[in-house]
């Protein structure tokens, strides 16, 4: 994320948090005391956010944060100190729980990409995450999926072409919005959404470049990878499996054959990895 896009970000959720001010801090906490803080990761899983934390922390005013650790790593050895800070203790305890958010929330998302990842590994299908974020946190949420091992589909409705269903009823039929689209946009690849084999079948013929296979079964993956190996071989277009992928289910998908398996739920359903942080007077 931009500076100034990771300013704004980290300033808005403080702002929502402190608000007028940390009312507790500002009776309890002695004029001038200063703190050290630790974070420290209670579950085992990949560290993403750090670059938000120490935003978070200069923002309220602590004026030293040491990384302890590199993100994109798996650490199964916890609890792990990542994170050491020192200043002015009000202003670690107002960073508190919006650095603890952020980096819970995107460390989460790194995790359970990196179990996906690990799930399909050997099997040459990879990772992709969808728009299923939260609204102004895409960039942020679509980092972690990549220090996960993941990677990145569009970033939004501006950078890649996806025919959906609602684009064909709308534009008449498939070869319409096919047609429509390369008059349009002609640089650009052409993905299109399939809900069985008939229609990737047609899709294919039709020449797209890239196939969104919906909420098919394993065996009518299957089908559609023979299908397109036999039309336009095994290096034609691309073929991407969606729609309620789990981690149990990852393998199997894989090994029909796909190349790509893109899962919602690594940005909308990702569990928060546990952080704490402790304050110890300075």
């Amino acid at each position: 994320m931009h500076r100034l896009d990771l300013e704004t970000t980290v300033a808005r959720a403080l702002a929502e948090d402190i608000g007028a001010g940390d009312v507790t801090s500002e009776a309890t906490v002695p004029e001038g005391a200063r703190g050290r803080a630790r974070i420290v990761q209670k579950q085992p899983g990949v560290v993403f956010g750090l670059a938000v934390v120490a935003e978070t922390m200069r923002q309220c005013g602590v004026e030293d944060v040491d990384n302890l650790v590199v993100e994109g790593q798996w650490r199964e050895d916890v609890p792990t100190e990542v994170v050491l800070a020192s200043g002015p203790a009000a202003a670690l305890l107002a960073a508190e729980r919006t650095a603890l958010n952020f980096l819970g929330h995107l460390s989460g998302i790194a995790t359970l990409t990196a179990r996906f990842v690990e799930a399909v590994a050997g099997t040459g299908v990879r990772i992709l995450d969808t728009r299923k974020t939260t609204p102004g946190l895409r960039e942020l949420e679509k980092a972690a999926v990549a220090a996960g091992g993941g990677q990145n589909h569009r970033m939004g409705l501006y950078d890649a072409v996806l025919i959906k269903e609602n684009h064909i009823a709308l534009a008449g039929s498939v070869a319409k919005a096919i047609h429509a689209m390369r008059t349009a946009q002609p640089k650009m690849a052409l993905e299109i959404e399939c809900r069985d084999v008939e229609e990737a079948a047609y899709a294919l013929g039709a020449g797209a470049d890239r196939l969104l296979l919906d909420n098919m079964t394993p065996a009518e993956l299957g089908e559609a990878v023979a299908v397109r190996n036999a039309e336009r071989g095994p290096d034609g277009p691309p073929l991407e499996a969606s729609g309620g992928v789990t981690l149990e289910t990852a393998r199997q998908i894989a090994e029909t054959g796909v190349d790509f398996i893109s899962v919602g739920a690594l940005t909308h359903s990702a569990p928060v990895l546990d952080f704490s942080m402790l304050l110890d007077p300075a």
